[in-house]
């Protein structure tokens, strides 16, 4: 019977403290050098974030459908626990999620097949993960099954020149955060618009990759896309800020909003608004992932009028006086003091 070597300060022949010199040395090593060129992996993996209603389900929809008409084959993967992703590509439809899919087959005890989660639709194959009805569970924890059952059904052998990852932004929960933490995807859309909350979420994904660049990942911006955007301006001096390009900007136009009300594609070779979606593709495509500049919240509120985001306001510290009445008895602290037993 063998038994446990003497606690002597060493571990074999290597010292505690020369490991732990190591480790201190590795640490206090930089970040390695973002990488500014061009995707070299076959298949572009881009996950797209924003605020939710900000229009990545319509910007997505369209992009992909524009980018399988110029021959590209696409994979579009909805990431958003409402799953509705793919429902303006699919006219309205609602597409069975990987989840539940997957749960209802494990149940009857019969495997889960391609054709059971993945649609087509002239030329861009589209899933959607799904996630736990509300208040029963992890939306995160929902992505993560979701991917580890893409896995097992062969994602990686698919062979697509570009899979697009639509996920929710204003959620700051790991699991949507995983296509960043884990360097599952080369880089990273973030969809904005001229308004406070939707460049909010857009700077808390710069800062997602930020924080993710400096433990060592590689995941970089490839850009901001403005939706509805009515001239103001606020969107494009946030990305001169943070040092991302502006990939493409649709218009707040009537004809597109009631088109995208309608479930209608309007990202088609020919179309009136085809040279905007031929533009954003190539942006999307050619686009490096670069290391963006996160804003300070003063700095991001200096990108708006005072009169729009409250600016001015004074912080008026409150007193006990104003909470309980001018006979409030005065406490010297907040602080619960417990008589002794």
């Amino acid at each position: 019977m063998s038994s446990s070597p003497p606690n002597d300060g060493t571990l074999g022949s290597v010292s505690i403290d020369m490991l732990r010199r190591q480790l201190r040395d590795e640490a206090a090593q930089p970040p390695p050098a973002p990488a500014a060129g061009p995707v070299t992996r076959e298949t572009q993996i881009i996950a797209i974030y924003g605020k939710g209603g900000i229009g990545k389900s319509f910007t997505l929809a369209n992009l992909s459908y524009m980018m399988a008409q110029q021959g590209k084959k696409i994979l579009l993967i909805g990431c958003d626990p409402k799953s509705d992703t793919t429902s303006l590509l699919f006219g309205g439809k609602a597409c069975p999620t990987i989840i539940e899919t997957s749960s209802r087959k494990k149940l009857a005890g019969e495997p889960l097949a391609i054709g059971d989660v993945c649609f087509k639709r002239d030329g861009v194959f589209a899933m959607e993960l799904g996630g736990p009805e509300v208040g029963r569970g992890c939306g995160g924890r929902g992505i993560i099954h979701g991917f580890e059952t893409l896995e097992k059904l062969g994602f990686h052998d698919w062979g697509f020149d570009y899979v697009l990852l639509d996920f929710l932004g204003d959620v700051v929960c790991g699991g949507f955060g995983l296509p960043i933490a884990r360097d599952m995807c080369q880089k990273v859309i973030v969809v904005g618009s001229n308004d406070l909350q939707s460049l909010y979420v857009a700077n808390n994904v710069c800062s997602a990759v930020e924080y993710f660049r400096k433990l060592g990942g590689n995941v970089g911006v490839a850009g901001l896309v403005i939706n509805k955007d009515d001239g103001t301006g606020e969107a494009q001096a946030f990305a001169a800020a943070a040092g991302i390009p502006v990939l493409a900007a649709i218009p707040a136009h009537e004809d597109i909003r009631r088109k995208s009300a309608n479930y209608e594609i309007i990202g088609r070779p020919g179309g009136d608004w085809a040279p905007l979606f031929e533009e954003l593709a190539t942006n999307v495509a050619e686009a490096p992932p670069v290391r963006p500049k996160p804003l300070s919240q003063d700095a991001l509120l200096g990108l708006f009028s005072g009169d729009a985001v409250g600016r001015d306001v004074e912080l008026v510290p409150a007193t006990l006086e104003d909470l309980c009445g001018p006979q409030s008895a005065t406490r010297p602290s907040l602080e619960v003091v417990y008589d002794a037993a």
